[in-house]
C-alpha cells in the first residue's frame, strides 16, 4: 500500500539534459537527490563547471545533493529514473541504459516506493520490462509492495520559452490510487498543470506519437525543398503564401538530429513490426531525413548559387578550396550526429570544415 502521509523525498537517476533540470525543478519544494553513474560528471555539476551549469548552481544552494553512490537514495521514496534510450547501429532499441538504472533503484526499492520512467520507451516496456525486473531485483511485489509510472520527458535543449515547468506533463500510474499520487507530485511543480493519461501505455505511446509526427512533418517538407529545388521554386515562398490557409500547418526543411525525433520514431517502427504492422510512413520519413545531410552536402558542393550569392569562386583546385572554401557546421551537442556526419560528407565534397559548438563533439 502507498502511505498517503508520506512527504515526497525525490531520487532522479540520470542527470544528462533530463535529469539535471528535473531534479533543479523537484529541489524548489522536496527533498531531492540527482543521481548518475559517471562521478565525473556528479562531480563537475557539483562545484558547477559544466556549461550553462547556473540552474544547477542555483538549486545546489537550494539543497538539491547529487551523488554517483546509489545508496545515497535510500531514503527517497519517489524514483524517477530519466536515462538515455538510444538505438544501436540497426536501428533497434538499446534499453541498456534503462534496464541497468532499473537494476541499481531495485535495490534499494521499500516497501510503499513510487519508481517513475521518464525515458522514451516503447508502449508496454515499463510495465512488461522494468516492472519485472523492479520485482525481482528488489523482492517486492509491484501494485502491493511498489509501484511504477510513466512520465514522457517534453525536455527541448535551448528553448527558454517552453521550459520543464512551463510544459503540461502527461502522467500515469500502475493504479489508479499511484496514478494520482504521481499526477499531483509533477502538479506540484509545474505552472501549466497535467494531464493523467488512462494508462501507462497510453502515456508511452503519446511521445512516440509526439515525436513521429514531427519526423513526418520535416520529412514532407524536406521532400517539398528538393522538389521545388529542382524546379527553381524557393519553397520559403511556398510555404509563405500556403500559410494563408487556416489548417496549413508549416515547417523549415533540414537535417533531423539530436536525442529524439532521430531517435524515437524507430522504437515505434520495431514495435510495429513485432505486432505484424509495417509502418511504412514512419520509415519512408525517416529515410527521407537520414538522407537530407547527403542532399545538403551536394548542394554546397555543385550549386550555382552558391557563388552568386556569396561571390565564391566554383573550382576543384584543391589550392584555392583550402583558401576560399572553408566551412563551418554550428552546433555539436543536441543535433550533433548530423553536424559530424555533415563535416564529413562536406570534407569529402572537397572543402575545409570545422565543427563548432558548445560542447566538444565525440570521436
Amino acid at each position: 500500500m502507498i502511505n498517503k502521509s508520506f512527504e515526497f523525498k525525490i531520487g532522479v537517476i540520470g542527470l544528462g539534459y533530463v535529469g539535471t533540470p528535473l531534479a533543479c525543478l523537484f529541489s524548489k519544494k522536496y527533498d531531492t537527490w540527482g543521481y548518475d553513474i559517471k562521478a565525473e560528471k556528479v562531480a563537475k555539476l557539483a562545484k558547477s563547471t559544466m556549461k550553462d551549469n547556473r540552474p544547477v548552481s542555483k538549486a545546489l544552494e537550494q539543497g538539491l545533493k547529487l551523488t554517483s553512490n546509489i545508496d545515497d537514495l535510500k531514503k527517497c521514496n519517489v524514483y524517477i529514473i530519466a536515462v538515455p534510450t538510444p538505438v544501436n547501429k540497426s536501428n533497434k532499441p538499446d534499453i541498456s541504459c534503462v534496464r541497468n538504472a532499473t537494476a541499481e533503484v531495485g535495490k534499494i526499492l521499500k516497501e510503499g516506493d513510487i519508481v517513475v520512467y521518464e525515458s522514451t520507451v516503447y508502449p508496454g516496456l515499463t510495465e512488461e520490462v522494468c516492472a519485472p525486473l523492479l520485482a525481482s531485483t528488489s523482492g517486492l511485489k509491484l501494485n502491493q509492495s511498489f509501484f511504477v509510472g510513466f512520465s514522457p520527458e517534453r525536455i527541448n535543449p535551448g528553448d527558454t520559452v517552453h521550459t520543464i515547468e512551463n510544459i503540461v506533463k502527461v502522467t500515469s500510474g500502475s493504479t489508479p490510487e499511484a496514478a494520482a499520487i504521481i499526477d499531483s507530485l509533477y502538479a506540484s511543480v509545474l505552472t501549466h498543470g497535467t494531464y493523467k493519461a488512462k494508462s501507462i501505455k497510453i502515456a508511452e505511446a503519446c511521445k512516440l506519437m509526439e515525436n513521429c509526427q514531427r519526423d513526418i512533418q520535416i520529412a514532407f517538407f524536406n521532400e517539398m525543398e528538393k522538389i521545388f529545388d529542382k524546379m527553381n521554386i524557393n519553397i520559403e515562398d511556398v510555404t509563405a503564401a500556403a500559410s494563408t490557409k487556416w489548417n496549413f500547418v508549416p515547417a523549415i526543411p533540414g537535417l533531423v538530429g539530436g536525442h529524439c525525433i532521430a531517435v524515437d520514431p524507430y522504437y515505434l517502427i520495431n514495435k510495429a513490426q513485432e505486432v505484424d504492422v509495417v509502418p511504412s510512413l514512419l520509415s519512408t520519413a525517416r529515410e527521407v531525413n537520414e538522407q537530407m545531410a547527403v542532399w545538403m552536402a551536394g548542394k554546397i558542393k555543385n550549386a550555382k548559387e552558391v557563388k552568386e550569392e556569396y561571390n565564391i569562386k566554383v573550382t576543384d583546385d584543391p589550392k584555392v578550396l583550402e583558401k576560399e572554401y572553408q566551412i563551418v557546421v554550428i552546433g555539436t551537442h543536441h543535433k550533433m550526429f548530423d553536424s559530424i556526419d555533415m563535416n564529413n560528407l562536406i570534407t569529402d565534397k572537397g572543402f575545409i570544415c570545422d565543427i563548432y559548438g558548445i560542447h566538444k563533439p565525440r570521436n
